[in-house]
This record gives C-alpha cells, structure tokens and sequence, in this order.
C-alpha cells in the first residue's frame, strides 16, 4: 500500500510542516549559542520499545544542517530497551538544538504505534489472525503511523476514503439496505478496489454474503457470535474483528477463526515513549 516515494513525500511534509509550525521566523533561544558552533549529541531511550521513525528524525536535522551526521545504533524495528544509545548526532549546535523537539516528537510518537503493534502481534502469534490499522490516526499522521503499525508487525488497511470501500452502518441506512448498498459497491468500485461491509449481528451477515459479500466487519460481536459467524461463514467471505478490542482479549478473538482483526487503538491511543538527548559541546 505505501511505496517509497509516497513515504519520502509524506516524510518531507511532515518535517516541513513541523519545523515551520515551531520555527516561524527563528529559534530565538538558540541564538544563545555562538555561530558555527559545533556539538555532538546522543540520543537514548529510557523505557523498553519497538524503534520506528528514524526517518522523520533525520529529515529534521538534514533540514536544518545539511551535512550534520547521524549514526544509528538501531534500526527501525529493532526492540530497544531501557537506557540503550539509539544514534550519535555531530554537527552544528545551532541547528541541533533548533531540531531537536521536533523530530523526537516523530521518533517518540511512531515508536510509540510500533510498541503497541507489535504488542498485539505477539499476543495473537500462532493463530490466524492478522492484526491490522484503521483510519482513526492522528490527524496529518496517517502515512507515518500506517508506516509504524507496518514496521509494529501489522498490517495496513486502505489508506483513506479514495482506496477502499467499507460500508458501515450509516451507509447501508442511506443507500437502503444492505443489498442494495453492496450492489451499488459493486457497480461502482473500480476491480482493484476491496469492497467491505459492517454488520452487526448473525441475519445482516447472512444478507451480506447472499449478496455476494467477501470481506465481511463484524462490529463489536461478542464471543459466542463471533464463533458462530465463523462457523456459519465456513470460508464464503473473510471475516473481520472490530471494536472493543484490548491486549487482555485480544488472543481469545483471535482463536474464534476470525482472519482479521482491526484496532483503532494502535493508532490513536498510544503513549509517546519516553526518549531523551544529551549534548556535548
């Protein structure tokens, strides 16, 4: 789904956006320092994690000094634990010091949706269920947080409303049930285009694949209908968990036979880790 020029696009918006956000006409403390100083810096974690967002983090300095130098001692994906180095940084303080909020808000942030993923990956690991992202993302931050649920273990989903049809319950009111909804989908979408549709109990499930339904949402079902709607499905569509979703529930959802199950959590409930620099001049 995101292809690289696509990322270093987003990436670069992403800096710009919040360099300028914090710069506007200068950084007024930074001239503090005399000019063409130079400092050497590190970067450490205090709290065990999954590294995502390296890419962010150099962009902010390569934007501000273009020949700074920044050697990582991780990589993203990589587990990192508490007060591990994660990368050396050499250049001008100056510009250091002026990038330094910024692009560790990026690597604290994604760090953060790649822990939580990653989390979930390990609870579900030997079933068959993938655990994937949702459009509930911060906003500006899509792209870089369906990076981090993907480098987390997980999987992405469409990317936004232009990529994907998910019929949800809203939908199928206006377009007048649930078979007229998925025949208008059908009619409509272009073929490498995944259609889905929310149901809410075992008859909409049962509309839904008469109608020709194959990726099928079952929104906030409870255990027992969950066992049965995969029982009843018996391969016709694939089925999707959402809704209610915790690290405590996550494995016996999974061990229902679901294939797929979606947590907007990885994305928008998420504790920034807690990282820190230390300068030397």
């Amino acid at each position: 789904m995101i292809n690289e020029h696509e990322l270093a696009t987003h990436i670069y918006a992403n800096v710009t956006t919040a360099l300028d956000e914090d710069l506007r006409d200068g950084d007024l403390t930074a001239q503090l320092i005399p000019l063409h100083t130079k400092a050497h810096a590190t970067v450490i974690t205090r709290q065990d994690a999954v590294l995502c967002g390296t890419a962010w983090f150099d962009a902010c300095f390569k934007a501000l000094d273009k020949d700074c130098s920044i050697h990582w001692l991780a990589q993203d994906g990589d587990v990192i634990t508490a007060k591990q180095t994660l990368c050396e940084i050499r250049g001008d303080a100056r510009a250091m010091l002026t990038a330094e909020r910024c692009a560790l808000n990026f690597l604290q942030t994604l760090s953060a949706t790649a822990t939580q993923t990653r989390q979930y990956v390990e609870v579900v690991r030997g079933t068959h269920a993938k655990i994937l992202d949702t459009r509930k993302t911060l906003p500006g931050l899509r792209m870089a947080q369906k990076y981090a649920v993907k480098t987390g273990g997980g999987y992405n989903q469409r990317i936004g409303l232009f990529d994907g049809v998910l019929i949800k319950e809203n939908h199928i009111l206006a377009a007048g049930g649930i078979c007229l909804a998925l025949e208008q989908a059908f009619r409509l979408a272009p073929e490498n285009i995944s259609i889905q549709i929310e149901v809410e109990n075992l008859e909409q499930l049962g509309e839904a694949l008469d109608a020709g339904a194959k990726l099928i949402l079952l929104d906030n079902f409870d255990l027992e209908s969950m066992r049965a709607a995969v029982k009843f499905t018996a391969g016709r569509a694939e089925l999707e968990a959402s809704g209610g979703i915790s690290l405590e529930k996550v494995r016996t959802i999974a061990e229902t036979g679901v294939e797929r199950i979606s947590i907007g959590g990885l994305t928008k409930n998420i504790q920034a880790v807690d990282l820190s620099m230390r300068f030397e001049i």
